[in-house]
């Protein structure tokens, strides 16, 4: 998940055309600074040279709303003025446009867009430029992005409360290098923006009371109800979007559980990445009962690699070790669509183990030493934990850890072997999530038996590579981060999810916080998570000083 910006103003000439309308034909009667406008046509729907601009704009009323901009000259041009010593293809691969967000002239969200945002066609020949920010439906398209960026991540939701605001738009071009070279300004505009109140059931605000047959002993610990309220309205009016449930665990206890968007204490969320986390616990219980020999074994031990596709020696010493911490060398990225071993090329084929295995090792791979987040290797986990262990990896996770948590209710995927899907998507309730990570608060005990040995609870959590993402640390298929509420901060490890599903397990005060979520593919998703914890979540249960 990733950002970028711009807007500016309109006069009051704009302003007396009716309805907050002017045909194209009418641009000339604007103030000439303003060469950036708004409108709300439908752009699937309408001839491209007959857009109707306007100067007022209805946040969560009006479904639609693009800008329009003229170069002088198109955007290479402009970026050869930047940087007149670099190719025209050097140019594009470093450079684009750069849009400012202002709200009431205070600047909100700046967004440099990345190199594959336009073609590079009208990079070179485009003068008329049309983008659309917001519609009434999901786009694949950068400006959907922008605008959702600017809104979710960038603060733009918060700067636009209720009532009238101005936004302004503004665009520059610019060239990354050593550092970031800006232009002049190429395009400004703003609009009037009313933000409607927005309606919701008020019943849902107040904090929900726990209901009995929890099967936890609850906490009469200090709560900031009001705190909780205030997040619950954000929840209810989708400024914290798609969240489903929220348990809070103090001391092993049930400090609170709530549910939103049509989930209940029974239901089975799907927590995608949440699942692999899973995978690591089985690998410590198997390496327990010397099912397998521990973490440093490596690949040679469980596979023949010369009937795998790019077999090398590098590949034959990568160790499980270097899976769990996603460090292996193999060609594999999550996060680059272009990867070879990019999850979503996994998916298709008939064999994911064959395709994981069969992938080619980076060139210049050191393995154990680079983070790469790459789910293809925990599928082969799982493959490892399903040969080794007596009736496979679905049973033993059955017998060694869901019966001793007491969790009936579950759901596994499945790969196409037919072996649990490791990669992410077992379902299990939010109150059977929060099992799962007050057994890693415990260290691995749970009702006076050891489930998890401890050294591997230590391992697992701790901060065993540091990684790019999100600027924190990975351990055992478990994240690690640090918060800071009221300048204190606060070590938590966790797993994660896509949609903003999330485990804590915090280090040194006794919480466990589950957030079971649903925005999938949602850019926001996790920093909406962030948000959750440090503004509303920690300040509510943190005892005050």
């Amino acid at each position: 998940m990733k950002s970028n910006y711009l807007l500016v103003l309109i006069t009051c000439v704009l302003i007396s055309c009716k309805n907050g309308t002017t045909s194209q034909s009418k641009k000339t009667s604007l103030d000439k600074k303003e060469n950036l406008y708004f409108s709300k046509d439908d752009i699937e729907k309408i001839n491209s040279t007959a857009y109707n601009y306007i100067n007022r704009f209805t946040l969560n009323k009006d479904g639609v709303l693009n800008i329009h901009f003229t170069l002088e000259e198109p955007l290479i041009q402009s970026l050869q003025k930047i940087a007149p010593n670099l190719t025209e293809d050097e140019l594009l691969e470093k450079g684009n446009f750069q849009f400012s967000f202002f709200v009431d002239e205070k600047i909100v969200y700046v967004e440099n867009l990345n190199k594959g945002a336009g073609l590079k066609a009208s990079k070179k020949e485009k003068l008329n430029h049309t983008i659309r920010l917001v519609a009434t439906k999901k786009l694949d398209y950068w400006g959907w992005f922008m605008w959702l960026k600017f809104m979710k991540l960038g603060g733009g939701q918060d700067e636009l409360s209720e009532g009238s605001h101005s936004l302004t738009i503004e665009v520059k071009p610019y060239v990354n290098l050593d550092t970031l070279k800006v232009g002049t300004i190429l395009a400004k505009g703003s609009i009037n923006v009313e933000v409607a109140k927005i309606k919701i059931d008020e019943s849902l605000v107040p904090i929900q009371k726990i209901q009995p047959n929890n099967g936890w002993e609850i906490s009469t610990d200090y709560v900031d109800i009001q705190k909780i309220e205030a997040l619950n309205r954000k929840i209810v009016e989708g400024r914290f979007e798609n969240i489903n449930g929220l348990v809070v665990l103090k001391d092993g206890k049930l400090l609170l559980e709530e549910y939103f968007n049509g989930e209940s204490r029974d239901s089975l969320h799907d927590s995608r990445s949440v699942g692999k986390s899973i995978a690591s616990s089985l690998l410590g219980i198997a390496i327990e009962e010397e099912f397998i020999k521990n973490e440093n074994t490596e690949l040679k031990d469980y596979y023949n690699l010369n009937l795998y596709k790019n077999h090398s020696s590098k590949k034959e010493s990568v160790t499980l070790k270097s899976l769990l911490t996603m460090s292996s060398g193999f060609d594999g990225d999550d996060n680059d669509y272009s990867s070879l071993g990019n999850e979503e090329n996994m998916y298709p084929t008939n064999d994911w183990v064959r395709f994981s295995l069969g992938l080619p090792m980076k060139k210049e791979a050191n393995i154990g030493k680079e983070f790469t987040y790459f789910t293809a290797g925990v599928i082969v986990l799982g493959d490892i934990i399903h040969k080794s262990t007596p009736n496979g990896l679905v049973s033993y996770a059955d017998k060694k850890l869901f019966k001793p948590l007491e969790i009936t209710n579950y759901q596994w995927e499945y790969t196409p072997q037919n072996i649990g899907n490791t990669a992410g998507g077992i379902r299990l309730r939010a109150l059977d999530f929060a099992k799962y990570g007050q057994l890693y608060k415990n260290k691995g005990l749970w009702n006076g038996k050891q489930i998890l040995n401890e050294k591997w609870v230590e391992k697992s959590l701790s901060k065993q590579i540091k990684q790019t993402l999100d600027k924190g640390y990975y351990g055992y298929l478990f994240w690690n981060k640090t918060y800071k509420v009221n300048n204190k901060e606060y070590e938590v490890s966790y797993c994660s999810g896509n949609g903003g599903n999330k485990v804590f397990i915090f280090k040194d005060i006794p919480f466990v916080v589950v957030i079971t979520a649903s925005a999938y593919n949602n850019p926001s998703a996790h920093s909406n998570v962030d948000k959750m914890m440090m503004e509303y979540i920690l300040p509510a249960i943190l005892e005050k000083e």
